[in-house]
């Protein structure tokens, strides 16, 4: 507006920025996609580095060149697919739009469009490749499976196509076929769209609702799409043989039911002639330019599926199926088992017949007690934090929260050992830094090993490797624990910067690596990719790293196996192993798939779940996987030193693992090259075993009638030492060296047992030979009871020994002031016809280290059962050849069980005292009187050592007694003498 003299004011107005600015934003703009581009940059560098240094970049290469094809075809081939139906349309559109209210208001639309219709064009059609392109690159293992397939020489009962069709083909061309779908929709929106923008489709304006040219060209788009409808009917027929359903005993059934030969399968072939048809009527419209006929074709088309399609095969059921279901259902059920007990390599399960009583004598059960068995005492689930507290010698290591049991040769014999690996523990480090995190506590050290079916007489485990440095039966070996299940973080190591290896007496030790494992860190662009990778800047300029430095990360067996051989599945328990002079990790892995015609699905996260894996952190990787075959086709080991992984083919008839030694050649070593100490340390895996067991509570049964009428069903027991808690979980299975019926030597094997279904009673034991090196490994056999056996499984055995009044007091003052009583694994050990129980108890005791040591022993046989010190012990009191130290049974029959009364009155007050203290304990903490609690606590241990003392008195006049018996014995001349 003018000012007061007139003249114009100043105007402001906003005009281009000065080059000054324009220069610095196109700097700071060149800087962030610089940035961008490094960090891109920085993950795939390090990445192919990480491969490089265990010399596995072959892997890398073939997924990453695999995932970059699929990406580039797919991609492009969508891009092209829309682009070029956007500019049909566009080509087709009507010279002139009819005036009308509609086009009237689209015409401002067209004009704000035109002047960039071909950066429409292009960005569109780019958007929609790359989003088509990073789905398909998902699809690298479908594409290297289908073009590497490997025939399994069987074929489907239905369709009689090799299975490699259903594991291997079938998935690709269902892919091809979702993608097919995926642009036709894609091109038929775009299409339409354009057309309506430009006239060629018209909702409300007078006249024909669409040119002859969008009708053709949408008419085409359409008839595709039935076509490929009519393609995916076609494949709908082989996958009723890998359809999951959830039938009668079995949530997993999968394969063809009467209903799906009889009713969807002509119903799948009906349908399939039928899109065909309507297909052929979409093209016609070519020539005849109206929609009637094809529009009465898929009018047809969608009646047909639902009569056809949906009400046929209800019928069948309901009026065929249902009204004799067992009868029509049996073939398919036979066909099922087959199938399933072929997927899983349960097929040559040994099963025989099992009585669960004995008719050899006390004596001979005594003996063979000793021969058929090494009972294992010490339990791998319970012992970690006595091996923590005895041997972790300094707060920076750490043990497992479970053990693993392995075998060794200790004087000459073979032993079941319990083993954990002095590991890093990171949260022990008394000054954190960054330093000291990943430069100075870098490693574990040492493996400690303890007899598996012994322990001290204290209750401590019977170490046969210890201390810092290692010390014992295994010889000399490489001690630093570099890689392990519990290191986590990255360290750097090689360097300038000194490590602590270990402390004893003489104090610290420093220590360099001078191994090949890791990164170097050598090169500055190596260290700058680092820094981003961990977003740790100080790895760029840090003093600490020099020449030499090497980081090492992705340090657990099985993120290492994994990464390396991403198509294969791991085993959720690694363990580590003395071979060759070095702690290798021994890691077992799987090959599975879930095509496997007319074979039950099973999730592997459920299946291997027990009451041991709750909480920890050994998962399964991709424990979500729902399978129908499985084989432990590849043996894996992983240094402790510098995590060298190896990968060996064990199972060298599995086509999957055939398949995957195509796609990814000279990753997978032959058996042979397997060392023969290696060998000696391989076993069953756990995870497999768990999944075959959970496969034979119903497909130990092959007849199709019994399977129908699941009255021979079983279950695995629930997990009795965990309480009668609500959810309890599965048994696990242990390891143990022993011997079967009918085999003349002890086995290392894997053993579980079953119990029927609402029964507790034992149906079946379960052992497979678990050592590797021998030539009957990964037999399974089945020791099956009689169906009316009432041969008490682990629930009621547990409860026996609970029961028994003696044993429930001692268990009581073994729990007294803080203690606290645990059990260890309930072991089942055929034996002479009948069943051997075994069960070590532990005790924690009181204070701040709270150790469990082994304390006693269970054991029961048929009717008898002993709690006694030791386990020889407690097998001479169930056979008779010695007394118990405390009568668990009556004296007489009928009578009740009484303990021996002890005579010296002393001791006789100071137990009722005891007895009566505990009692008013529980009913003061019933009423929430915590003083009253503990003065009765009080009295428990004024008791306790007013009984100890008078035990103690009596035991000193007793061997004074007996010195004077002896001295007088000395004294008095024999009878002949004093009658001379």
């Amino acid at each position: 507006m003018p000012d007061r003299g007139g003249s114009p004011g100043p105007r402001f107005r906003v005009g281009r920025p000065s080059r000054r600015v324009r220069t610095l934003l196109m700097t700071l703009g060149v800087l962030a996609v610089l940035v961008i581009a490094f960090v891109i940059f920085a993950g795939f560098w390090t990445d192919w580095l990480w491969y490089d240094s265990i010399n596995y970049s072959s892997v890398y290469t073939t997924m990453m060149w695999t995932k970059i094809g699929l990406f580039s075809v797919f991609g492009v081939l969508m891009a092209l697919a829309v682009g070029f139906n956007i500019y049909l349309a566009h080509r087709l559109r009507p010279p002139l739009s009819a005036m009308s209210v509609e086009q009237q208001s689209l015409d401002r639309y067209r004009m704000a469009v035109a002047p960039y219709k071909t950066w429409l064009l292009v960005g569109i059609s780019a958007l929609v490749g790359l989003i088509a392109g990073a789905s398909a690159s998902g699809q690298w293992r479908t594409w290297l499976q289908w073009v590497n397939s490997t025939d399994f020489h069987v074929k489907d009962p239905q369709f009689h196509k090799d299975v490699s069709f259903y594991t291997f083909d079938l998935p690709w061309y269902r892919f091809l076929l979702s993608f097919g779908f995926a642009a036709t929709v894609l091109c038929l929106v775009a299409a339409a769209i354009v057309h309506y923008l430009y006239g060629g489709l018209r909702i409300t304006s007078p006249g024909a609702r669409a040119t002859a040219a969008a009708t053709s060209h949408l008419s085409v788009l359409l008839g595709v799409f039935v076509a490929l409808k009519a393609v995916a009917y076609w494949l709908d027929r082989y996958a009723l043989a890998v359809k999951s359903s959830g039938f009668k005993a079995t949530d997993g059934w999968t394969g063809l039911r009467y209903v799906d030969a009889n009713a969807y399968l002509p119903a799948k072939t009906i349908l399939f002639c039928i899109a065909i048809v309507c297909a052929g009527l979409f093209f016609v419209t070519l020539w005849r330019r109206t929609w009637s006929l094809p529009v009465i074709g898929f009018g047809l088309m969608v009646l047909s599926a639902i009569l056809i399609g949906g009400l046929y095969p209800a019928i069948v059921q309901k009026f065929q199926v249902q009204p004799n279901e067992q009868a029509k259902e049996a073939p398919y059920i036979a066909k099922n088992i087959k199938a399933t007990r072929e997927a899983y390599g349960i097929e040559d399960t040994d099963v025989k017949p099992y009585k669960g009583e004995s008719a050899a004598s006390q004596k001979e059960l005594r003996a063979a007690a000793d021969t058929t068995a090494a009972l294992r005492l010490l339990d791998p689930n319970v012992v970690s934090p006595t091996f923590q507290q005895l041997q972790q010698v300094r707060g920076y290591y750490q043990f497992p929260k479970t053990l693993d049991v392995d075998r060794y040769k200790i004087g000459g014999k073979e032993q079941d050992t319990v083993v954990g690996l002095r590991e890093l523990n990171v949260g022990g480090i008394t000054e954190k830094n960054w330093v000291n995190s990943h430069f100075k506590y870098t490693h574990g050290y040492g493996m400690v090993a303890a007899k598996g079916t012994t322990t001290q007489s204290d209750g401590d485990p019977l170490f046969t490797e210890r201390n810092l440095p290692p010390e014992g039966d295994l010889g000399e070996y490489e001690p630093r624990i570099y890689f392990g299940e519990e290191t986590t973080q990255y360290s750097i190591v090689g360097g300038p910067t000194k490590e602590i290896d270990y402390s004893d007496n003489s104090g610290e030790k420093s220590y360099t690596y001078q191994g090949k494992g890791g990164v170097s860190l050598d090169n500055p662009l190596t260290k700058a990719a680092y820094a981003v990778t961990f977003n740790e800047p100080q790895i760029m300029y840090s003093g600490a790293i020099g020449e030499g430095s090497r980081i090492m990360y992705d340090r657990t067996p099985k993120e290492r196996v994994e990464a390396v051989a991403p198509w294969l599945t791991i085993d959720r328990d690694p363990y580590p192993a003395v071979v060759d002079g070095r702690i290798q990790w021994i890691v077992d892995a799987y090959t599975t798939t879930n095509g496997y015609p007319y074979a039950s699905r099973t999730t592997l996260g459920d299946t291997t779940t027990d009451s041991l894996t709750e909480g920890e952190q050994r998962e399964l990787l991709t424990p979500d996987n729902q399978v129908n075959y499985i084989r432990n086709s590849v043996k894996a080991t992983v240094d402790a030193y510098d995590g060298t992984v190896k990968l060996y083919q064990w199972d060298t008839e599995d086509p999957v693992l055939k398949t995957w030694m195509k796609a990814f050649p000279g990753t997978v070593e032959k058996r042979d090259k397997i060392s023969p100490e290696l060998m000696e340390h391989l076993r069953y895996p756990q995870d497999l075993f768990k999944v075959q067991r959970e496969l034979l509570t119903r497909y130990h049964v092959t007849k199709p009638e019994t399977f129908f009428s699941g009255s021979e069903a079983w279950k695995v027991p629930a997990d009795p030492t965990m309480g009668d808690t609500v959810g309890a979980k599965d048994l696990p299975p242990y390891y143990l060296s022993m011997k079967l019926p009918g085999q003349d030597a002890q086995a290392f094997s894997l053993t579980s047992t079953f119990v029927p279904n609402q029964r507790e009673n034992l149906s079946s034991f379960m052992a497979v030979n678990a050592d590797a090196s021998s030539k009957d490994y990964g037999t399974i056999r089945l020791l099956k009871l009689p169906s009316n056996s009432t041969v008490d499984g682990p629930k009621l055995v547990q409860s026996r020994f609970n029961s028994k009044p003696a044993i429930a007091d001692e268990i009581n003052i073994l729990a007294r002031g803080d203690s606290e009583v645990q059990y260890g694994n309930l072991l089942t050990v055929p034996l002479e016809g009948g069943l051997l129980y075994v069960e070590p108890v532990y005790v924690k005791g009181t204070g701040t280290t709270r150790l469990p040591l082994l304390k006693k022993v269970l054991v029961t046989y048929g009717e008898e059962t002993a709690f006694e010190d030791t386990l020889e012990k407690a097998l001479n009191v169930v056979f008779g050849v010695e007394s118990p130290t405390t009568p668990t049974e009556p004296e007489k029959p009928g009578e009740p069980t009484k303990p021996t009364t002890p005579t010296d009155p002393t001791v006789r007050q100071a137990l009722a005292d005891i007895q009566k203290a505990i009692d008013d304990a529980e009913e003061a903490r019933k009423n929430g009187d915590w003083k009253a609690f503990g003065e009765a606590q009080d009295d428990i241990q004024d008791a306790l050592r007013r009984a100890q003392d008078a035990e103690r008195r009596a035991g000193n006049q007793k061997n004074g007694a007996e010195d004077t018996s002896r001295e007088t014995e000395k004294a008095t001349p024999p009878r002949s003498q004093k009658e001379e």
